[in-house]
């Protein structure tokens, strides 16, 4: 992303910028000192932050607090809304999260975006932002991530495992790759992310399945592209962890105005 100046204008409540970025863009590790909702119109976004990975497919939206240290990278080419928040009651709490844009929340979206501080209208501008931050706090939650332990050595593993899902090593080599002994690293691994290492790898294919499935791509390539043996299965396992066939996911991206 660029750094541009005037987010941290102190007369304007909300600030939205406009971007394109080409395929394979990456704005290393960064944080802002206000809250941003980051929003592909059109293109798949993968973030890392401090907590967890993230994948953020077309029509959907992930809000960063503010301070929060992450990387973007552009899977494709992505045209991309972004919406900088001084913090307020009414903005959004806790950690960072994806969630789903209704046609309403994508309409106000691209209205901030047109804002224009030279020629304002500050009672519209207040109500459309009022608007903007009742419908952040409406939409629900995505499962578009997996968590990022702490320790060093076990998040090398999981950067290795987003970057090749696929990797066939097992539970051992992959604690011999990290320092650790299989038990101490079963351990460590389950306390740090909450799950085991097969389940954690599990949701890390289903990501890379879903960024696949987003840039158009066929439920039956995507299924064997991410390791599994059949369609089927893969289609059983989507199903079960998004609550939706994975053909829900195939050429979803929307025209910008």
């Amino acid at each position: 992303m660029k750094h541009y100046q005037d987010i941290d204008d102190p007369a304007r409540q909300v600030i939205g910028l406009a971007d394109e970025y080409a395929t394979g863009f990456t704005d290393p590790f960064h944080s802002h000192k206000r809250a941003q909702l980051l929003y592909a119109s059109s293109g798949i976004m993968s973030v890392e932050a401090a907590s967890a990975s993230f994948v953020v497919p077309p029509q959907r939206a992930l809000w960063i607090p503010r301070g929060v240290v992450h990387q973007v990278s552009c899977r494709g080419g992505v045209s991309l809304r972004t919406l900088y928040f001084m913090e307020s009651d009414n903005t959004p709490s806790g950690e960072c999260k994806i969630l789903e844009v209704s046609d309403f929340l994508r309409a106000l979206i691209l209205e901030v975006v047109k804002f224009d501080p030279a020629n304002s209208n500050q009672e519209r501008e207040s109500a459309i932002i009022k608007l903007l931050s009742n419908e952040i706090n409406d939409m629900p939650a995505a499962p578009y991530h997996v968590p990022m332990p702490t320790d060093k050595r076990l998040a090398a593993v999981c950067r290795e495992l987003l970057k090749n899902p696929t990797d066939k090593r097992n539970l051992d080599e992959w604690a011999a790759f990290a320092g650790f002994g299989r038990r101490t690293f079963t351990r460590l691994f389950r306390t740090e992310t909450g799950m085991g290492l097969a389940t954690w790898r599990q949701q890390a294919r289903l990501l890379e399945a879903l960024s696949l499935l987003s840039s158009g791509q066929s439920v039956t390539t995507v299924a064997y592209a991410v390791g599994y043996d059949s369609p089927s299965a893969f289609t059983a396992m989507f199903h079960r962890s998004f609550g939706v066939p994975p053909s829900q996911y195939r050429f979803t991206e929307t025209h910008t105005d």
